[in-house]
């Protein structure tokens, strides 16, 4: 996966932010919304793409795009520097190959003392009980 590569296929949008920001916020389109077509990408492989389709299912809409939007800052540029970043790091933990998990050996030491302290905790409950008279 190439990054610059990536970022040639990303789709940018800007429209006007929510929320209270008084007349600026009226005049100026500062938030940045990002599109990225996974289907449709040509710098991911196949297997990337199944991976990616189910690391990003939820956020993923029905089409297979990835919409990310950012609306932080006052400036446009910065919105746009800061959802490119989102989105990079989002791609790099839904390529990221897991480590296989390496099975342990519990010791025999380990077995003994927890069998140990389960015959203990066994006579001290048998001592509770009242003495059979027959």
């Amino acid at each position: 996966m190439d990054a610059e590569n990536l970022i040639s296929e990303l789709t940018f949008k800007a429209v006007r932010s929510s929320g209270s920001g008084g007349q600026h916020v009226n005049k100026v389109a500062t938030k940045v919304v990002l599109s990225f077509d996974i289907f449709n990408s040509r710098h991911l492989s196949e297997d990337e793409k199944i991976k990616l389709l189910s690391f990003l299912s939820n956020r993923i809409n029905k089409s297979g795009i990835l919409v990310l939007s950012s609306g932080q800052n006052r400036s446009q540029l910065k919105n746009k520097i800061d959802v490119t970043k989102r989105f990079l790091n989002l791609i790099e933990l839904g390529l990221k190959q897991e480590k296989e998990r390496k099975q342990t050996k519990i010791p025999k030491s380990a077995k003994r003392k927890r069998l140990e302290i389960k015959r203990k905790i066994s006579e001290k409950k048998a001592n509770r009980k009242p003495p059979k008279l027959d």
